[in-house]
């Protein structure tokens, strides 16, 4: 089971492939606040309700100096085909190690339907101007949860 994160801690750099193949990497954003949310898998119904709604407040959160950034272990074809088919505008990148999925402590052991699997821990970690964790949620709901997180940070 991975470590999960908590306000203070310095957040893991990574670069991965967004749904075009071009690397992005957590320095591009320094700087800014970052709102990096890990999802379980693009085209399936909680996974597109969050990433719509993430898109559909991005413009606001933006206006308050947040870049978002999706993450899931999906290929970077399968995101295009998420991003087109949604009109998703956030950024989102492909984690196919699992690797940055485990350093922010959303890879891990989860109750599925009342079975314990190792997946995907649906997570959101806000990061500051300075890398730094502001906010590590785990576990969170996909329907609502961009909602509150808005009102979480205050916005």
């Amino acid at each position: 089971m991975s470590e999960r994160l908590t306000t203070g801690d310095t957040a893991p750099a990574f670069t991965l492939p967004d749904a075009d193949g071009k690397q992005v990497s957590l320095a591009d954003h320094k700087g800014r606040k970052v709102i990096v949310y890990f999802y379980p898998a693009a085209l399936t119904p909680g996974c597109t309700k969050q990433a719509c709604d993430f898109t559909d407040n991005l413009d606001f959160l933006a206006g308050h100096g947040y870049d978002v950034i999706g993450i899931s272990p999906d290929k970077p074809e399968k995101l295009a085909k998420f991003r087109e088919k949604e009109n998703l505008r956030v950024t989102l990148l492909g984690d196919r190690d699992k690797e940055v999925l485990t350093a922010y402590g959303a890879f891990g052991e989860k109750k599925l339907y009342g079975k314990t699997v190792t997946g995907v821990i649906r997570s959101t970690v806000i990061i500051d101007e300075d890398g730094k964790v502001e906010r590590a949620l785990y576990n969170v709901k996909a329907t609502g949860h961009v909602a509150k997180v808005i009102k979480d940070l205050g916005l």
